[in-house]
Parts: C-alpha cells; structure tokens; sequence
C-alpha cells in the first residue's frame, strides 16, 4: 500500500449524465496539481465487450471494464502521485458541451485552490467513471480517500445522453442506438447502485447509513440541480481532506 501522503485519490461517481465528468473537469480548473484519469479509458477492446440481449453492446456493464489495468493505474497512482508512464487518455477528447456555471465562482475558487500551492499537500487525482462504488467494485472502492457521488434521473440521463453526437473510443466512436439509455445503461446503473438508496429506489432518497459506513459524499438536491452550487460544495469536500493532511 502506498504512503498516505503520496496522493489524494478523489473519486467522482455516478449514472451516466449525472454530471461528474463536468464537475471533475471543474475542480481540476480550481485546484493546483490536479490529474485527471477517466473509467472509460479503462474498457475492454471492442470485440470482448459485453453484449446485451437485445444484440447491442453493453458498455455500461460491469463486464466491460478492463479490471486488473484499472486497478493496476490506481495502484501506481498511489504508490508513485501520477499516472502510469504508459497511459494516455481518449476519453478526455470528449465534449461536454456547454457548462451552466457561474465563471465568478470559478475564478473565486481558483483565488483560494491557490493558497495550496505553497503548502506541502500531495497532488490530486481525479477519477471519474460511472461505476466506481458498487459492491462489485469494492476493491476499487477502497482505495479512493474521498468518494464523490453525483445522480440524475432516468429522464434527465434520457435527455443528456441523446443530447450527444457520440462518444470516442479507443477503437473509433459509438452513438447510442434508439432505446439505449432505457433497456441498457439505466438497468445497468440500477443493478450496481440500489443499495445506496432507501428501498432500491435509485430516484428515491439515499440510504445516508449506507453512505456514512462508505464514507461517501453526496450532495443535497439542491446543489445537484445546480453545477455552479455542486461545484461549490465539492470543492470544499476536497479541501477539507487536504486540511486534514496538512493537519497529519
């Protein structure tokens, strides 16, 4: 296991649309020293995805991510505070498209991530993935010191999602087929993520004993529904766990 101070392992989880890729992208831009490492960079080729019955792949299955690399990448990241020598990213070639914040508050927040510059905390690394804290994932889970959860609703991920023109991938670019959010990447999320939320109800209320025994941070409704009030509330989630390392 690495020394605790080699890095601080944030990750940022939830449904796809949900908002994190955005929000991870924000809190790089307002914190120094910051990396930035996507789950989607972790999928398997192509030809060993998953297929769903209906005959499309399944992206957004557990079965579709290369486990042992993305393991192997964190546990790097720990023992070494940056990414394996051999790791590039196409994931961050993806758009986001245009982000609803308040660029007062970005600036605002970039003012006081500087006073960490001069202070002797370790750099930041960011992973964002749909699938990062279900109980499948609980060796993954582990390893992360603060864990992020953003959700939306089954509607509002409808929307999002076929928003998009498509999405890069390792071998070239995917565009949902029609019904994709509904028969696969919904289920899918329900399937890793239930036990998080009172009576399995994914669109429901969190269950906040299972979130306190897993340390992992939510925020209110009100600041999911709004990114510039999310940003806000994540970046004073990082803080305080830097505080408490420079506290050590």
């Amino acid at each position: 296991m690495a020394e605790p101070n080699n890095v601080l392992l944030v990750g940022m989880s939830g449904p796809s649309s949900s908002g994190k890729t955005t929000l991870a992208r924000l809190i790089r831009d307002v914190f120094p020293n910051v990396f930035l490492l996507h789950e989607d960079d972790f999928y398997k080729p192509e030809a060993e995805l998953p297929k769903h019955p209906s005959g499309v792949l399944d992206w957004d299955a557990l079965e579709s991510i290369n486990m042992p690399k993305l393991q192997h990448a964190l546990q790097y990241i720990r023992e070494h505070g940056m990414p394996p020598p051999d790791f590039e990213s196409y994931q961050d070639r993806n758009s986001i498209g245009p982000v609803d914040v308040d660029h007062g508050v970005i600036e605002d927040l970039k003012w006081r991530g500087g006073k960490w510059m001069f202070q002797d905390v370790p750099p930041i690394a960011i992973i964002d993935g749909f699938l990062l804290y279900s109980d499948s994932m609980r060796s993954v889970r582990e390893m992360f010191d603060v864990k992020i959860f953003l959700r939306t609703d089954l509607k509002t991920a409808r929307a999002r999602r076929e928003a998009r023109s498509g999405y890069a991938t390792l071998e070239g670019f995917w565009e949902d087929p029609p019904g994709y959010v509904d028969n696969v990447v919904w289920p899918n999320y329900v399937k890793e993520h239930d036990f998080l939320f009172q009576d399995k109800n994914v669109e429901g209320e969190y269950d906040e004993a299972v979130l306190k025994r897993l340390d992992i941070r939510a925020p209110s409704a009100e600041a999911q529904s709004n990114m510039t009030a999310c940003l806000k509330w994540a970046y004073d989630v990082v803080e305080e766990a830097l505080e408490k390392r420079v506290a050590r």
